[in-house]
Formats: C-alpha cells, sequence, structure tokens
C-alpha cells in the first residue's frame, strides 16, 4: 500500500479473512483507511460491475486459484477498456530439465501448500484476451516475473 501513487482509492479483495484483517491494519498504520476499501471474495467471481477499475494489481494469486484463465477474465470484464493490469507471479521455468521436475513436485507442493508451481502464466494472460505489454524477469531462472497487460479498448 506504500507504494500507490497518493489520491488513489484501493479496494482489496482476499478468499481469507485473516489476510483481509491484516490487510485492514497495514492501511490503518499507514492511516489510509479512509481510501482503502476491503472485500471477502473470490478472483474467479468479482462482485464488481464491469469496467470499474482503472487498473488491477495482483501477487501470487494465479499459482493458487483453481482455474487461473477464468480469473484473468474476470479481471478482464472488471477494468475498463485500455486499463492495465500489473501481475507479480511465479511460474514454471522455462527450462526444460527444471520445467519437468516441477511438473513431477507439483502435486506435492500443492497438497502440502496449496500453490501449483508449474503454472504457465503468461500464456494464461494470452488465452484470457489480455494483451501483454511487458514481461520482466525477476530472477530464479525465469521463475518469478512482472507481467504487465492491457484490456483490449473495445
Amino acid at each position: 500500500m506504500p507504494f500507490y501513487p497518493a489520491g488513489i482509492s484501493i479496494t482489496g479483495i482476499d478468499l481469507t479473512p485473516g489476510m483481509l484483517q491484516r490487510a485492514q491494519k497495514r492501511a490503518s498504520d499507514l492511516r489510509l483507511r479512509s481510501k482503502v476499501e476491503l472485500h471477502l471474495g473470490d478472483v474467479q467471481e468479482l462482485d464488481f460491475p464491469n469496467a470499474a477499475f482503472d487498473s488491477a494489481v495482483a501477487t501470487f494469486v494465479f499459482c493458487s486459484v483453481p482455474d487461473p484463465v477464468l480469473g484473468l477474465c474476470e479481471l478482464k470484464r472488471v477494468v475498463k477498456p485500455g486499463g492495465r493490469i500489473l501481475l507479480l507471479e511465479h511460474m514454471r521455468s522455462p527450462n526444460s530439465l527444471l520445467g519437468i521436475l516441477m511438473d513431477f513436485l507439483n502435486p506435492l507442493i500443492v497438497r502440502m501448500m496449496g500453490a501449483n508451481i508449474n503454472r504457465r502464466t503468461v500464456e494464461n494472460v494470452q488465452r484470457a484476451g489480455l494483451e501483454i505489454e511487458d514481461v520482466e524477469d525477476l530472477g530464479m531462472g525465469g521463475i518469478f516475473k512482472s507481467i504487465v497487460a492491457r484490456v483490449p479498448s473495445q
């Protein structure tokens, strides 16, 4: 929250009340309470009207969403045409050997932690009909990426 530009309002969602409580405390500590609205919700079924937001930000979300393309389509629906969707995600390594290892280990990791380590998030962004503006490799051999996508103008 401290990194968002001054003067904007923030609407956040999470599946778990505990994470929303942490976010509310953070907003309060930063004296942003009046500018932050938090909701219990699922990115796969957002309770917001079409084109309700100028942009959306998601951090390490699409590794644990059961249907990531559906969730990305929901972001596309609620962000205005021409608006940006900014993602920070981990995904399957482009290294063929490491990628195969991640595929092999994924069922165990999902069972233990709930997160898929072999999602192909860049491809999922494209499948959702979003336009990719930039993909930046943030390390670990291409596992961590920043993705900037845009909702197509109608």
